[in-house]
């Protein structure tokens, strides 16, 4: 696989993974109206896509072998693009909350499987790779962000912004199809992938999960209520988006950074380097929201970002094979998603339960806390079976 094809359609895959859920952030004031929702039942609309992102690590490894990488992942993604489709145009909640959980297949199955063709084509370059794969993520959350509101002005409507999202799914699809052709060109000769086991038994696995676990509470919490917190504070829609695209914005620069300064395996200081930056942010956005918004969430998104970066990485270096990597991935991915749908949900009840933000803005700091402190305990499996 040549490294310019490979780039090129792992960012336009990533492009799709996240504007969905992002997107929902600017129009949820508009949404919570039309449905009648509380902010507990409006925060599943994130966090039911996280569950599943979540529930579905498991299986995707059957999947792949079962069906094939390449296939499942563009399944996967015409998915994501006809429940994109379908929930801007439901008229009930109950076809709402199915077509979201829809989009929540679509993107867990393509977001675990698109790990282990990295690790496959280019296992000297995964950090690197990783990097830039995070990044597009992030770039696809910026312009969900950033034009969602915009587009809702516009058309005086939150359904067409939301339906637009489905756009960069089918340009996914249609460059993990040309993947798929190469792919049955140049059979793989690894036909041992089955035998990789999930690592449940690996003390490791357990700590790189906890620590991706809470940076996916911080995340998703953010993209979920960062904007309803600022309309909260008297802001106007559109301002509240820009300030959430400055989340995302900051979240995508950070990506590429730390996936280059990081060039050794323990990547245990630049973890706790971005844990000590998310945790810095989340405390100035707790104690005073509105002097320098755009600074403080830029710095609580740089160092969130730079640990997803990083987290997302950390079972590609824990290892050795295609499968390994992709057993590896399906469990933190499973932890790690389960636990970070919790995130939106806890902090759209405490909304409900308190009337205001400011406790939830506490608790997200008590999980940035968390995730600096684990930071020590993600040294990879193998280099401490060396050391022993």
């Amino acid at each position: 696989m040549p490294l310019g094809i490979g780039i090129v359609c792992l960012i336009l895959i990533a492009l799709g993974l996240r504007p969905a859920i992002v997107s929902i952030g600017p129009i949820l004031p508009d949404m919570i109206n039309d449905f009648a929702l509380s902010h507990t039942q409006a925060s599943l609309l994130t966090a039911i896509p996280t569950l599943l992102m979540g529930l579905l690590a498991l299986p995707t490894p059957w999947l792949s072998r079962r069906f094939g990488r390449d296939l499942a992942i563009i399944a996967a993604l015409f998915l994501l693009a006809v429940a994109t489709t379908g929930r801007a145009v439901s008229e009930s909640a109950t076809v709402l909350f199915v077509a979201t959980a829809a989009v929540g297949v679509g993107i867990a199955i393509a977001g675990a499987l698109a790990p282990g063709f990295v690790k496959e084509s280019f296992p000297s370059r995964v950090a690197m790779l990783m990097g830039i794969y995070a990044m597009a993520l992030s770039l696809g959350s910026t312009f969900a962000a950033s034009a969602t509101g915009i587009l809702t002005d516009l058309f005086g409507s939150w359904r067409v912004p939301a339906g637009a999202w489905a756009i960069p799914a089918i340009l996914g699809v249609i460059a993990w199809i040309h993947i798929e052709r190469r792919g049955r060109k140049t059979p793989r000769l690894n036909t041992k992938i089955s035998s990789s086991k999930l690592p449940v038994r690996n003390r490791t696995a357990w700590f790189v999960a906890t620590f991706f676990a809470l940076n996916n509470v911080m995340f998703y919490s953010y993209i979920s209520w960062i904007a309803p917190v600022y309309v909260d504070l008297g802001y106007s829609s559109s301002s509240a988006g820009v300030i959430l695209a400055c989340f995302t914005l900051a979240f995508m620069a950070a990506n590429p950074l730390f996936g280059a300064i990081s060039r050794n395996e323990d990547r245990r200081l630049y973890l706790a380097l971005g844990a000590a930056i998310s945790l810095a942010g989340s405390i100035w956005i707790a104690v005073a929201p509105d002097v320098f918004p755009l600074v403080a969430i830029s710095l609580a998104a740089f160092g969130t970002g730079g640990a997803f970066t990083l987290s997302m990485t950390l079972p590609l270096d824990n290892a050795k094979t295609d499968g390994e990597a992709t057993a590896w991935n399906a469990f933190v991915m499973m932890v790690s998603y389960l636990i970070g749908a919790t995130g939106p949900v806890l902090v759209g009840f405490l909304r409900d339960l308190t009337g205001t933000f400011h406790m939830p803005l506490w608790v997200l700091v008590a999980v940035s806390a968390a995730m600096l402190a684990t930071t020590p305990l993600l040294q990879p499996y193998h280099h401490r079976q060396t050391a022993r």
